[in-house]
C-alpha cells in the first residue's frame, strides 16, 4: 500500500509514505536536501532524500519544524496500523515461575556455558555444559548425582534422552554424536573424533539429534554443514538433505531438530523459521516465529521453541499457532534470558540451558 501526500518543504519538495511487508513504513522525502532516519516505538521509519539539485532555500529552524511535523504524522500512521494487530494477536503468558537455586552443585563445581538439558523417564535431569565435568546428572529434586564420561567431550552442544532412557550428545568441538547407556557406556558413535568433514562419515559441528518411532536417527549437522542426515538404528546412513540457502529445504544453521509422528521439525535458526519435513526429507511447510535455538515436542503434541535472541520460549500448536509465551525479566530486573535449548518434563516443568549466563534453570507452573 502506498499513501501519497503533498507537503510544502519549499517549491518542489514533497514526501511519500510507503507501507511495505510486515507494516514496515518508509518515509521518502523528495528534493528536500535532508538525510535523516528516525524510529517510533512501533516501526522503523526511514527517511531517504534525493534530488539535491532542486533543494529549496530554507532556514534551519524551518527545516526542523517541518521534520518534527513529519515525525508526528508518521507515528500516528504507524500506531494506527500496529495497535489493532497487536490487540488481536496478543499472546497469552505461560504461567510459570523460576525455581531459585534448583540445581545443587557440589562445593567447588560450576556450570560453564550451559548448552543442553534433558529429562529421563525417572525425572532425572542431565545438564550438558562446557566445564570440567561436562555431563552432569541430577535427581528430580535437583540433587547432584554424578558426572558421566568426562573425557569424551570437547564442546558441549545438546543432550537428548530416547525412549529407552539412553543419553545422546552432540559435540561441536569433537564433531561427534554419541549414544550412551543410562549408566554411561558408549553404545554408538557417529562422526569422527575432532575431524570435521562434509561426507556421510563426518559432521562439521553437529548441533542436535532426534529419533523416529522406528529408531532411526536424525542429525542436524548445522554449524558447519547446512544439512540433515538420517541413519538407521545401527548407525548406517540412509539419506540426507539440505544445503546452504534460504529456499524451501535449504538451511542457514539448522540448530535444532525434533520429531512428532511422521513429521520432522528443523529449527532453521539464521533463516528465523521452523521447517517441517516428512521422514524422508520431503518439504511440507515452514513457520516464521522467530529464531529457533531449541525445539522440544511434548506427548500432547505441543512444540516448545526457545529463542535466545528474543529471550523467550514459545508454545506452539500443531497448526503453527503460538498459544503461549514465557519471557525473561526486563533488562532492569535481571539478566537476559538466554534459552539455548530446553526440555519439558511430564508435569510440564520447563528446564532451560543458557550459554551466556552460565546457568540451567527450572520453571514450574504457578
Amino acid at each position: 500500500m502506498v499513501w501519497n501526500a503533498a507537503q510544502e518543504y519549499g517549491e518542489t519538495t514533497n514526501f511519500r509514505i510507503l507501507i511495505g511487508a510486515d507494516n514496515i513504513m518508509f518515509i521518502i522525502l523528495e528534493n528536500c536536501g535532508l538525510s535523516q532516519s528516525f524510529a517510533t516505538p512501533f516501526e522503523t521509519l526511514c527517511a531517504v532524500c534525493y534530488g539535491p539539485s532542486q533543494i529549496p532555500r530554507q532556514s534551519a529552524m524551518s527545516v526542523q519544524v517541518h521534520w518534527l511535523q513529519l515525525q508526528i504524522l508518521a507515528t500516528l500512521f504507524s500506531a494506527a496500523l500496529v495497535f489493532p494487530c497487536c490487540a488481536e494477536e496478543q499472546i497469552p503468558k505461560l504461567n510459570y515461575e523460576p525455581v531459585a537455586d534448583f540445581f545443587q552443585l557440589p562445593p567447588g563445581e560450576h556450570f560453564v556455558e550451559v548448552a543442553g538439558v534433558a529429562v529421563n523417564s525417572k525425572g532425572h535431569i542431565y545438564v550438558f555444559h562446557r566445564g570440567k565435568h561436562p555431563l552432569m546428572e541430577f535427581d528430580a529434586n535437583g540433587k547432584y548425582l554424578r558426572s558421566i564420561a568426562d573425557d569424551l567431550f570437547v564442546t558441549a552442544h545438546t543432550v537428548r534422552v530416547d525412549a529407552e532412557d539412553n543419553i545422546w550428545t552432540t559435540d561441536v568441538g569433537s564433531h561427534l554424536v554419541l549414544k550412551l547407556s543410562p549408566d554411561g557406556r558408549v553404545l554408538l558413535s557417529l562422526g569422527r573424533m575432532r575431524t570435521p568433514g562434509d561426507d556421510v562419515l563426518h559432521f562439521n559441528q553437529p548441533t542436535d539429534v532426534a529419533f523416529d518411532r522406528e529408531g532411526n536417527i536424525f542429525v542436524a549437522d548445522g554449524e558447519g554443514n547446512s544439512r540433515v542426515l538420517k541413519f538407521n538404528k545401527f548407525g548406517n546412513v540412509l539419506l540426507g538433505w539440505g544445503m546452504k540457502g534460504s529456499g524451501p529445504g535449504q538451511f542457514d544453521l539448522p540448530h535444532s531438530i525434533a520429531i512428532d509422528g511422521d513429521q520432522v521439525y528443523v529449527g532453521d535458526r539464521e533463516n528465523a523459521r521452523i521447517q517441517i519435513f516428512g521422514l524422508n526429507g520431503g518439504y511440507l511447510d515452514e513457520w516464521k516465529l522467530g529464531n529457533p535455538y531449541g525445539l522440544f515436542i511434548t506427548r500432547d503434541h505441543f512444540i516448545y521453541m526457545s529463542d535466545a535472541i528474543a529471550g523467550r520460549i514459545l508454545k506452539i500448536n500443531r497448526d503453527g499457532k503460538i498459544v503461549g509465551v514465557l519471557e525473561g525479566p526486563a533488562p532492569d530486573k535481571g539478566r537476559h534470558f538466554d534459552p539455548h535449548s530446553l526440555a519439558v518434563d511430564k508435569d510440564n516443568s520447563i528446564f532451560t540451558a543458557e550459554v551466556l549466563p552460565w546457568r540451567a534453570q527450572k520453571f514450574r507452573l504457578r
